[in-house]
This record gives structure tokens, sequence and C-alpha cells, in this order.
């Protein structure tokens, strides 16, 4: 959830998964442990949810899928 509030926040954020924990969750409750994370985001691009980009030779990137943010912001207003 924390990472997809982040989104609804900052829609046009994308980062590495190293960039998630130290810039997008920091400071909430303590950084997740990159496991933790990689699963989050696989679930999360299993819904559609996030979109991810590699390019040649740099880590692999992950946003918001714009398609999808008034799910988000339902899946938000929910939990």
């Amino acid at each position: 959830m924390r990472i997809l509030a982040y989104l609804e926040e900052h829609p046009q954020a994308k980062d590495t998964i190293e960039g998630i924990s130290q810039g997008w969750l920091a400071g909430e409750g303590g950084k997740p442990r990159i496991a933790e994370l990689e699963r989050a985001l696989s679930d999360l691009l299993s819904k559609k949810l996030i979109v991810s980009t590699q390019r040649k030779g740099l880590p692999r990137c992950y946003a918001v899928n714009p398609a999808k943010l008034e799910e988000i912001s339902k899946i938000l207003r929910e939990a």
C-alpha cells in the first residue's frame, strides 16, 4: 500500500528497487528488505497497477500505470 500511496501522490515518479526503498519508502516505518519489495513490486506488476522498463545496461525502473490511477485511488480509499 505504501508504494501505491506514494505513486498516487507522485504519479510522475519512476525509480529502481533501491531508489524506491531509499527514497519513496524511507522514513515511513523503516525501509523494507529488498526481497519483500521485489515481491510487492511483482504483485503490483501482475495486477498491472505499475509498469516497469529497463534500458540496456541499467537497472529496471518502476512507475505507476497511468491508466490505473483511478483504480489505485479506490484501493487506497478502501484500505
